[in-house]
């Protein structure tokens, strides 16, 4: 193929693919021109059918807000008409208060000149009685110098007179006063209280074992002394450092003494020495193993003891060193009376007490049972048992009650509560039961010289007897010393006395006698 026919096909293939691309440019041009209309007007009929739903949107949203405004308004009507009405129930108050108040002011105001009146009254009354005393004090004046002048005395003098007779005669109306209020109060309470004490008595009545300082062990045979003495007495030296127990071996056949004057050590050195001779090893090394046993064992035994009190007392609630303490005093004595067993009967007596006068049983109870405590340590501690037994209970957080009573049963301070006084009524019915404590016949008769020593001291005491065992002092007064009132306030003073003075068991009665004779003989 020539070039020029090369040029002429390439140039009519460019004219009819022009041509071509021109007719497609063109449906295709009109394909888009409708589809764009076809969008454009479903674009105008959404935006038609937005603008009727926000046109009923906007009417919907403008009824409920008129619904709503609507009831707000009817609610603020009837808030209106609400706070309308207590306007003016408040106003109607604030007129009847103004009323009232003018009222009040009007009375105020007469009763203000009522009050001036009487207030010029009363300066123009008192005017006249401040005149009127002048003019007595005046004539006092006179008459206490006229006075003055016929009795040769001043008024001072005269003052002095009158106040010593009037003293005389106020002493003898106290005596007076004072004895009848003992004898109403005897004659009202002396049968009560018999009543009650017999009634406590009879239902804690209990058998009474008496205890002394010293325990006899019986041999087998007199060889025994021997053993029990040991090879230039190193047995005897060995069981008395051990225990603390003074061993006596004298003459006595086939038994020996054992004196100490704590029971509990008298009797861990009794069972060691029934140890030692059942088992017939004697020599001091054997001594120490048994003594160490047997004082675990007493102990042992002591807390059992104290635990079973407290059974049996039904108290459930004391510190375990203070049952141990307790347990301790099974092998305490006083004036021969075992004081656990002691402890136990005042803490049922208290208790029967306690109950019969409407009070509360249980801390009388409590505290009558612990009362006597500080006697299982006052062999290690210095001062009254009293008072070491309430450091006791109060270091263990006993009620103040407890300690209080437990201090006071011996009156080392003043009982200040009832229960204190139950402790102290229940401590001496027991110990002055009879039987129930003894002493020495030395100690005893020292105690009935004290007694008559101590009523002798007083002015007007003729003679002073101790009849009833020392739980009994007559005292005999000069008649022309004393008269009937003042017999009265001797017996309280010397009974004041005797509790200051003395220590002894249970109570002491006080009896003042006066006689008057009149003798005459016929000639």
């Amino acid at each position: 193929m020539d070039p020029m026919s090369l040029i002429i096909g390439l140039a009519a293939g460019l004219v009819a693919g022009g041509a071509g691309a021109y007719w497609v440019r063109g449906v295709t041009s009109k394909k888009a021109e409708l589809e764009i209309e076809s969008e454009r007007l479903r674009i105008e009929s959404l935006r038609k059918d937005a603008e009727k739903e926000a046109l009923e949107i906007q009417r919907r949203a403008e009824d409920e807000a008129n619904r709503i405004a609507e009831e707000r308004r009817k609610k603020l009507d009837q808030e209106l008409g609400k706070r309308r009405s207590e306007v003016e129930r408040t106003e109607t108050r604030l007129k009847r208060r103004e009323e009232k108040l003018d009222q009040r002011d009007e009375t105020i105001l007469k009763r203000e000149e009522t009050i001036e009146q009487k207030e010029r009254k009363v300066t123009e009354l008192i005017e006249r009685r401040e005149s009127e005393l002048a003019e007595l004090e005046k004539h006092r004046q006179d008459i206490v110098q006229q006075c003055e002048r016929v009795a040769g005395m001043s008024r001072d003098e005269a003052k002095a007179l009158l106040l010593r007779e009037l003293e005389k005669d106020v002493r003898a109306d106290a005596a007076q006063l004072v004895r009848r209020v003992e004898q109403e109060t005897k004659e009202t309470c002396e049968k009560k209280a018999r009543q009650l004490v017999t009634l406590a008595i009879q239902k804690v009545a209990t058998d009474q074992v008496s205890e002394t300082t010293v325990s006899v062990i019986n041999l087998p045979n007199d060889e025994m002394k021997g053993r029990i003495i040991g090879r230039e007495g190193r047995n005897i030296r060995a069981l008395e450092q051990a225990t603390g127990v003074n061993i006596i071996v004298d003459d006595t056949p086939e038994a020996i003494v054992l004196s100490c004057f704590d029971p509990m050590r008298r009797e861990i050195a009794r069972r060691v020495l029934d140890k030692l001779l059942a088992d017939g090893r004697i020599h001091p090394s054997r001594i120490e193993e048994i003594v160490e046993k047997t004082e675990k064992q007493v102990l042992d035994e002591a807390r059992e003891a104290g635990e079973a009190a407290c059974l049996d007392l039904q108290i459930y609630d004391i510190h375990p060193e203070l049952v141990k303490l307790m347990g301790r005093l099974k092998y305490r004595t006083s004036y021969g009376q075992n004081i656990l067993a002691h402890s136990v009967e005042c803490a049922r007596i208290s208790e029967v007490l306690a109950s019969e006068l409407g009070l509360d049983a249980k801390l009388a109870k409590r505290a009558t049972f612990l009362h006597d405590i500080g006697k299982a340590v006052s062999y290690e501690m210095e001062g009254p048992h009293a008072e070491i037994g309430a450091n006791l209970a109060k270091k263990h957080r006993e009620r103040p009650e407890v300690v209080h009573a437990i201090e006071a049963h011996h009156f080392e301070v003043e009982p200040r509560t009832l229960t204190a006084m139950l402790v102290i009524a229940s401590d001496s019915i027991s110990a002055s039961r009879p039987g129930a404590r003894r002493e020495s016949l030395e100690s005893y008769i020292k105690r009935l010289e004290q007694l008559e020593t101590i009523c002798k001291e007083f002015d007007g005491v003729e003679k002073a007897f101790a009849v009833q065992a020392g739980r009994e002092v007559r005292i005999i007064v000069q008649p022309d010393k004393l008269d009937d009132a003042h017999c009265a306030l001797l017996a309280r003073e010397v009974t004041k006395k005797i509790e200051a003075d003395m220590q002894y068991p249970g109570q002491i009665k006080v009896t003042v006698l006066r006689e008057t004779r009149n003798v005459e003989f016929a000639r």
